[in-house]
């Protein structure tokens, strides 16, 4: 106890007081304590939209990162030596590159005078450029790129512990490699899945570099609604208060992964 002591007074200066401080901010009011931070928040479409924007964007680049994170770690898995360890070393290569000059670099990849637009024009699929920057498209494709690392390693970490006799039993019983993986390899794999979305949809939800840079100030995120709220319009109560109501979706999709998690015995 007297080792975790130091660390759960660490944990309650720089993480729980903040936030209660913000929960201060959310109540206060010119009168005192009062509700109307999140009476503006409920009540104006603009807060909803953003919110729900949000939601929609981190959904959707959680998806596409763990359909591509899944397929990647799994495969990583499989393979033996040299092989598993240059694809690590491909896998945790974007951490050694600052998130800003990875966004930035989409500039290039999805610009209208970019790669992606030059070879569509090249093959004849499209005569003039496509807008994929400074739309949600263009949010989606940067948040995805950014998560899937970190949707990889905690998954694949998982998949090595798993015990290849359970497959080879499955295998010796006559089971196709699709029923294998099916029935064996994907369900002991569950926990680690949700464990992952868990943690990227968490993060898509306070992105703010992506969304400002390949946004382009025309794809409203919570994080960069905040910036406005404290940074340029300084109404910190307001801003408080859309921060606890995204702190309250994180806390009820936790406890959903927590109930899921209990049910399938990890």
């Amino acid at each position: 106890m007297r080792f975790v002591g130091p660390l759960l007074a660490v944990v309650v200066v720089c993480f729980d007081i903040p936030v209660l401080f913000m929960l201060s901010y959310s109540l206060s009011g010119t009168q005192g304590l009062t509700l109307a931070n999140y009476g503006a928040v409920f009540s104006s479409p603009v807060f909803l939209k953003v919110i729900a924007n949000t939601l929609r964007i981190s959904l959707i680049a959680t998806a596409v990162s763990a359909v591509l994170g899944y397929a990647l770690a799994y495969w990583i898995s499989g393979l033996q030596g040299w092989a598993r360890n240059l694809a690590l070393t491909a896998v945790v290569l974007p951490f050694w590159v600052s998130i800003l000059v990875r966004t930035y670099a989409w500039i290039v990849v999805l610009g209208n005078g970019g790669l992606v637009n030059r070879l569509l024009q090249w093959s004849g699929i499209s005569t003039e450029a496509v807008q994929f920057l400074y739309t949600d498209f263009g949010v989606i494709v940067g948040m995805a790129n950014i998560s899937i690392p970190l949707f990889v390693l905690p998954l694949y970490a998982a998949m090595i512990r798993i015990d290849r006799r359970y497959m080879q039993a499955a295998a010796s019983l006559g089971a196709s490699n699709s029923v294998i993986f099916w029935k064996v390899f994907f369900p002991i794999s569950v926990p680690a899945f949700l464990s992952s979305i868990l943690l990227v949809f968490i993060l898509c939800l306070g992105f703010y570099v992506t969304p400002a840079v390949l946004g382009g100030g025309r794809v409203p995120m919570v994080a960069n609604m905040l910036d406005t709220y404290i940074n340029r319009i300084p109404r910190w109560g307001t801003a408080s208060a859309v921060s606890t109501v995204l702190l309250v979706v994180t806390l009820a999709l936790f406890a959903g992964y927590r109930r899921a998690n209990a049910r399938l015995g990890g």
